[in-house]
């Protein structure tokens, strides 16, 4: 019987954006599936490059003769289920992206297989006849390289058509060629020794070995308590040397074999911990949820829980039910900084059956952590964005922890938003859906108000302390009062009282580095990125300025170039800025700071917050990644620098980042039995958002902001897509950027007579920020209601991805973003 295979083959060019068929050779189809990766013969020059089968069909409608085959199958079983593969083809049409890169984005780095053929001259070759200049350079070469790479020998020789020469001297069987199929990332192997005696046989076995081999009849000793050991440990372990093994190996007392071990990612051991009881909030939000995955129904639920409210200990006794029943569970959290207290609690409760999945881990453990899921090892997966594809085989529940946060939305290609992916793969898998947040997205509380998700609230802390009090500071006054340091009267107070009373103190700033800019008061020349329309961040410690655009960094001028004054400053203030200023103030205070910067190295959150948690650190100062999830019992006081910093944004969603930040991080204070303290320094205090950040009241704000966003049109009333165009050519981005711009709206037009343009389209013109990494940016701002978004998307898709009007698309790039986290 024929077999054909649909696949989508590793190739991003946006020509060959489709799915390839190719004919399943016998000895393939017996144990060939859907979700398996095979080499391919591609193109005119037959490339060979790795597919993943997506379809297998018995019939096609073209001619045969047309077909290549599958040369090679590289899996064993199928590394997609018909449900991931499923939801990626979703994905692709959702976010107009690429089958291959969808695919990328579901796969784990790093397992891409390729193809490389070797060539090799043969022994006995018979090369006196051979006549061809070509075919006697490629064998001249082989003489001196033997087995050499494809690809390198084409470099080498510099012969056009290199193919048919090759393939002559393949028929005149001079040369073979041989593909190897090689991965980045591979198993790890570690050599172990294996004991080849019984105990009972210690005795016998020692009058064997010669009195003189003192270390020999020393590891037989120590094998005694041992079945297998490592090489390197057991050297070690009794000072040893490889001789003496070998040895013992060649008499049948031991043997040496390569064994695979697994890079572990949870490497330390916690105090196991028991189901802790729950408050009436906490045991009504499970009870409901539990129902649901008792009955099999496939429901959705928003937890609606202040900060310290309990949800952590609801989703751990929700996961324990659904591995009862079978069934495995991810967990999603935002920051790679909430890992590790995160990765306790779980690993505290459940042991080590859990993965863990982030971008910090090395390609290997990735690898490991993922094959782990894929092969059934563990019950649990935790992990940021990313982790929502899991390659699971029965899941349960995927919860979402602060599902309001930025990270959960891919700024690369496919620009996918994981709670609207987590929801599509719920469906597709009979899954229970638990969003969790104590400032849910204003999108997320809309349709848990419309009954998309079902609200749970917890309105009050699992500890029954009473949320912190806010003091809000106006800057202003402080100004007129004489006072131009960065900390407030009140907040320099309380920060001396908490340090007298050994309490912990935390100080959020959302912006790093020393200061903001630096700029001459002569003329207000601005000292900006040459690469990027954005000014430099001076980096006092490095005494570096930097963009944190393209990572352009120069050393900082001492006279203006424009004017050559000598009065050129740095103004503004980051987090290095705040924590030489809390060194200076607070003298005897031992402080840290948390931020991109600092958190650089591999396990530098952990490092930071394990002295914080040890209570060697006092004053913790950070960006945003310190504004949530962290629970730090003595931590009495938040003080928040500057909290207009996210509210003078011009995006739409300024005043809701804003109440969040507040809100979370204020959440950090008073987790224990003592009640906590939160300064909210501003200059903006009447904003609504700063004053329902001080109450404490998500309602009043959403209701506040839900009018808005409706007198508007945004989100969540309308869609928004966002194509970002760039070019490192002005004229030409304008030019084909209006031509795009034209043909979308004739489009549309064509589609929908009553279509506003002037309230729904906005552009093409120049970018908030119009030049990232020496390119310019023009954007176009598109809003759709859902009864036209799909019309819209598919006009997008014709005209930019699959240029149908031929327009010259290879001179720009374009970037496009369905409901993008930013319009900036």
């Amino acid at each position: 019987m024929s077999l054909y295979a649909e696949i989508i083959v590793d190739n991003k060019s946006t020509n060959t954006d489709i799915l390839y068929t190719y004919n399943i050779p016998l000895k393939f189809q017996e144990n060939i599936k859907v979700g398996m990766r095979v080499i391919v013969a591609f193109g005119n020059g037959n490339k060979l490059l790795q597919g993943i089968i997506i379809n297998i069909k018995t019939t096609i409608n073209f001619s045969k003769k047309k077909l290549k085959d599958i040369i090679e199958v590289i899996d064993k079983e199928a590394i997609l289920s018909k449900e991931l593969i499923e939801l990626g083809l979703w994905m692709r049409k959702e976010y107009l992206s690429q089958y291959i890169e969808v695919f990328k984005t579901i796969l784990p780095t790093g397992i891409t297989k390729k193809a490389n053929q070797y060539i090799y001259i043969k022994d006995k070759a018979n090369i006196g006849d051979i006549k061809s200049k070509n075919q006697i350079q490629i064998i001249n070469c082989l003489n001196e390289n033997n087995g050499i790479e494809l690809e390198r020998l084409k470099k080498i020789v510099e012969i056009s058509n290199i193919n048919s020469s090759l393939k002559s001297l393949v028929s005149k069987d001079i040369i073979k060629i041989e593909i190897k199929i090689e991965q980045d990332i591979n198993k790890k192997y570690e050599k172990f020794i294996i004991k080849k005696f019984d105990n009972k046989e210690l005795v016998k076995i020692l009058n064997k070995i010669s009195s003189n081999a003192r270390k020999q009849r020393e590891i037989i000793l120590f094998l005694k308590d041992y079945k297998t050991i490592k090489l390197t440990n057991l050297l070690k372990l009794t000072n040893s040397n490889h001789s003496s093994i070998k040895a013992l190996e060649n008499k049948k007392i031991l043997e040496i074999k390569e064994m695979e071990i697994s890079r572990e990612v949870l490497d330390k051991e916690y105090i196991k911990t028991e189901n802790m009881n729950l408050n009436i909030e906490q045991k009504n939000v499970y009870e409901k949820i539990n129902y649901s995955i008792n009955n099999n129904k496939n429901d959705k639920f928003l937890i609606h829980g202040v900060t310290g409210s309990g949800k952590t200990e609801v989703y751990l006794q929700l996961i324990e039910n659904v591995i009862e029943k079978n069934q495995q569970a991810i967990v999603l959290i935002p920051e790679i900084s909430l890992t590790p207290q995160t990765v306790e609690r779980f690993v505290s409760r459940f042991g080590k059956e859990i993965a863990i999945l982030h971008s910090r881990l090395s390609l290997g453990e990735r690898y490991d952590e993922w094959r782990k899921i894929k092969t059934g090892k563990v019950n649990i997966a935790i992990g940021a964005r990313s982790a929502v594809f899991a390659p699971f085989k029965n899941l349960g529940i995927i919860i979402i922890d602060e599902e309001h946060e930025n990270s959960y939305k891919s700024s690369m290609n496919p620009k996918y938003d994981t709670i609207k992916v987590a929801e599509k793969r719920c469906d597709l898998e009979n899954s229970i859906l638990v969003l969790g947040s104590a400032t849910p997205s204003i999108e997320s509380y809309y349709l848990a108000q419309k009954n998309s998700y079902r609200l749970l609230e917890m309105n009050n802390r699992a500890n029954k302390q009473e949320l912190p009090n806010v003091d809000v500071i106006d800057m202003r006054d402080e100004l007129e009062d004489g006072n131009k340091s960065i900390f407030s009267n009140i907040l320099y107070n309380d920060i001396t009282k908490n340090l007298r009373d050994k309490r912990q103190i935390i100080l959020f700033l959302n912006r790093r580095g020393f200061s903001s800019f630096i700029s001459c008061r002569e003329c207000g020349y601005v000292e900006k990125c040459p690469n990027c329309d954005i000014s430099l961040t001076f980096h006092k410690k490095e005494n570096w300025l930097k963009c944190h655009y393209c990572g352009f960094a120069k050393k900082p001028v001492e006279k203006c170039p424009e004017c050559n004054s000598k009065y050129i400053k740095h103004f503004g203030i980051g987090t290095q800025k705040v924590e030489e200023m809390v060194e200076s103030t607070f003298e005897c205070a031992n402080v840290a700071r948390m931020d991109f910067d600092t958190t650089g190295k591999k396990n530098s959150h952990e490092k930071i917050l394990n002295k914080f948690k040890n209570k060697e650190i006092d004053i913790l100062i950070g960006t945003q990644m310190i504004s949530k999830g962290l629970d730090f019992p003595n931590v009495l006081l938040v003080g928040v620098i500057a909290a207009d910093l996210t509210l003078n944004l011009p995006d739409y969603k300024a005043p809701e980042r804003t109440f969040q930040l507040l809100t979370q991080v204020a959440g950090r204070s008073g987790r224990g039995d003592e009640k906590g303290n939160v300064v909210v320094q501003t200059y903006d205090p009447s904003h609504y958002s700063i004053i329902y950040a001080k109450s404490h009241d998500y309602k009043g704000f959403y209701k506040e902001e839900i009018k808005l966003r409706e007198t508007f049109n945004y989100p969540p009333f309308t869609n928004i897509i966002a194509i970002v165009f760039s070019s490192v050519n002005l004229k030409i981005l304008e030019s084909i950027t209006k031509k795009i711009a034209e043909l979308i709206m004739k489009n549309i037009e064509h589609k929908k007579r009553s279509f506003d343009f002037m309230s729904n389209i906005s552009g093409p013109m120049p970018s908030p920020i119009s030049k990232v990494k020496n390119k310019y940016r023009y954007q176009m701002i598109i809003k759709a209601d859902n009864e036209d978004l799909n019309m819209i998307k598919n006009i997008i898709y014709w005209v930019c991805i699959k240029n149908n009007y031929n327009i010259p698309l290879d001179k720009i790039t374009i970037s496009i973003d369905i409901n993008p986290n930013s319009i900036m």
